[in-house]
C-alpha cells in the first residue's frame, strides 16, 4: 500500500499496487500545470482511493484529459486519460518511501530551455 497527500492534507489518497517507474513529462501544459515538468507514475484506476474528494478538483487541460488538484492549496495530484484505465499519480505527492526510480523522459521536444537532462534516462520526443 502507498499513501500521499496534497500539501495542506485535505486530499488524501491510497494506492493498492506496484508503482511502476514513473515518467518525467517535459509537455508545455505539464510545465506550466506544475511549474517545472511533471513526473508521475501511472497505475490502474480501480487501485486508487481518494479521501477528501470534496476537496478535489479536474482541470479539462485537452479533448483527452483532466488534471486532478486541490482546491484548497493548488497541489497537483493527478493526470487523467478519458479512454484508459490507469491514472498518473504526481510522485511528489507521495509518502516516503515509493520503492521506484525514473524511467523516462517524455515530450522532451518541448522541455524548458533552462535545464538540461543529463541523468542517461531514455527520452521520448514525443
Amino acid at each position: 500500500m502507498h499513501t500521499g497527500s496534497c500539501l495542506c492534507g485535505a486530499v488524501r489518497f491510497e494506492v493498492d499496487a506496484e508503482l511502476p517507474a514513473p515518467d518525467a513529462c517535459h509537455c508545455t501544459q505539464c510545465r506550466r500545470q506544475s511549474g517545472h515538468y511533471f513526473v508521475s507514475t501511472d497505475v490502474p484506476k480501480d487501485s486508487l482511493a481518494i479521501h477528501g474528494g470534496e476537496h478535489l478538483t479536474w482541470y479539462r487541460s485537452s479533448e483527452k484529459v483532466q488534471r486532478g488538484f486541490c482546491s484548497r492549496c493548488g497541489s497537483s495530484l493527478f493526470f487523467e486519460p478519458f479512454k484508459n484505465d490507469w491514472i498518473g499519480i504526481a510522485m511528489g505527492a507521495f509518502d516516503q518511501p515509493t520503492g521506484t526510480k525514473l524511467g523516462i523522459h517524455i515530450f522532451v521536444a518541448e522541455k524548458g530551455d533552462y535545464y538540461d537532462l543529463t541523468d542517461g534516462l531514455p527520452q521520448n520526443p514525443h
